[in-house]
């Protein structure tokens, strides 16, 4: 059984991917243990109703998984760093802005870097202290940057305009302790992907390194501002490959060391570094790792792990992606051009970079039958449709799996970060339940609500259903 598809490893390189060859036997340890849970939650979840004709799609998140992944990233680093180095692992709320997943993390040693107001209150609900936070945004409010202050949230300012309005503000708000950063752009190159190349010439995001007079400018800002202790860069995302993640960080190692040189002290005691490492989708092993990021970081920046200065990362995607499920039934089998398509209740409204742009977002699909088994037979080249009123609306095109039929179960893999937790309203469909899962320690699974499915009345509720008379009554002639 062997698909056409092929999808990046996250280290820029093509390679082809069998997901039931993978589930088999071609992964082991921690990756084998992760497919085997994963088979054993879309059983139970059949067995126990979460999924049914009257519930055909839900989000399965490995509660164990996730705990495992924020070890390594946690053990990661360690191992490359001085002993009594400062490390602040921030999750990237925008990856998955769910509370309880949040809270999760947090009892696992892991705070939270937000991008909104939205995501830091998401982060204050799950009780992520704000020492633990960190505020990243590009269109900071006065109000937003005012409220990070007082509560003493680190905020790295995105361009000098707002470094004037943090300039007013330090002043402003009695007692900020508040780290403050800058960040910058190494335009160190983009990746496979465009839309997620941080680090291009071009990008929107933080001030551009190499346009004329901008690093003195950096320089100088901070040698005016003793305040300023914190350096922050972000290069990585899905299709930036590891060498061009390093590069980035060693660009703002070297700033920090010219500031620092400058200033005749240790003005910068903090690199935030982002995150950013990229996710191998084309089968269940886990490509890069933690562990390889850390140590080519070492070795490309080896003065950033002495000790002289503490560090803060901000993965999202890694820790998520891995250890979510979206699952789903096949409403109807048929064909059209003489290629099978299942229709199912999974597509855009979960799964939208996928149908916009399948060849950056390419997912695999596992075949379970009516009972939430592993299906057997014969692979066989299909299309995996979702319930949308356009015709592109496809979560797998062309996929080679066991036939699905009618009552059978898709599962969309590796889909625990951006996909369920961001929901699409396309043709009003509702956003579905997540549920976390554990193995029960006697041969079964237990589950965990992490968000309730909307319900019809909801989205009535949030379409303006409370005042259908607006645009007739509520407007004078």
């Amino acid at each position: 059984m062997h698909a056409d598809t092929e999808n990046t490893d996250g280290t820029g390189e093509a390679v082809a991917y069998d997901a039931y060859d993978d589930r088999a036997g071609g992964v082991s340890g921690p990756d084998a243990d992760r497919a085997a849970r994963r088979d054993e939650a879309v059983r139970a979840a059949v067995e126990q109703g979460l999924l049914g004709p009257d519930v055909p799609l839900v989000g399965l998140l490995d509660v164990t998984g996730i705990r495992e992944s924020a070890a390594e990233l946690r053990a990661a680093f360690e191992a490359v760093a001085a002993p009594g180095t400062a490390v602040l692992h921030a999750f990237a709320v925008k990856a998955s802005p769910l509370v309880p997943v949040l809270r999760l993390l947090h009892e696992e040693g892991v705070g939270a870097e937000v991008a909104s107001p939205g995501e830091l209150a998401l982060a204050r609900a799950a009780g992520v202290p704000p020492e633990r936070t960190v505020l990243d945004s590009p269109a900071k409010t006065p109000d937003e940057l005012r409220e990070a202050l007082a509560l003493g949230i680190a905020v790295n300012a995105d361009n000098p305009q707002e470094l004037d309005r943090l300039d007013a503000l330090v002043k402003e708000v009695p007692g900020a302790a508040s780290p403050l950063g800058i960040r910058v752009n190494p335009q160190v190159g983009g990746g496979s992907i465009e839309a997620l190349s941080t680090a291009t010439a071009t990008s929107k995001f933080g001030v551009a390194l190499r346009d004329e007079g901008a690093r003195e400018w950096v320089v100088r800002a901070y040698l005016d501002r003793p305040w300023l202790t914190r350096l922050h860069t972000h290069t990585g995302s899905q299709g930036i490959a590891l060498s061009l993640m390093a590069r980035g960080v060693a660009e703002a190692y070297e700033l920090a060391e010219e500031i620092n040189r400058r200033a005749g002290r240790r003005q910068v005691d903090t690199i935030d570094i982002g995150g950013g490492l990229p996710v191998n989708f084309a089968s269940d092993a886990t490509s890069p790792t933690y562990a390889q990021y850390a140590r080519l970081l070492s070795d490309t920046v080896p003065g950033l792990f002495d000790g002289r200065y503490g560090l803060v990362t901000e993965f999202g995607r890694s820790l998520l992606a891995k250890h979510g499920t979206l699952l789903t039934r096949v409403e109807y089998a048929k064909s059209a051009g003489g290629r099978p398509v299942a229709v199912t209740h999974a597509g855009v409204q979960v799964a939208t970079r996928t149908v916009y742009a399948p060849g950056a977002w390419p997912l695999r699909i596992a075949a379970y039958d009516a009972k939430g088994r592993p299906k057997e037979g014969p692979a066989v080249v299909q299309d995996v449709a979702g319930p949308a009123c356009f015709a592109g609306d496809l979560l797998a095109q062309g996929q080679a799996l066991p036939l699905l039929e009618q009552g059978d179960h898709a599962a969309a893999l590796d889909t625990g970060a951006y996909y369920f937790a961001h929901h699409y309203a396309y043709n009003s469909l509702p956003r579905p339940g997540v549920y976390g899962f554990v193995p029960d320690g006697a041969g079964g699974v237990s589950f965990a609500v992490v968000r309730r499915a909307q319900t019809v009345e909801e989205i009535v509720a949030e379409s303006g259903g409370g005042h259908p008379d607006a645009l007739l009554e509520g407007l004078a002639p």
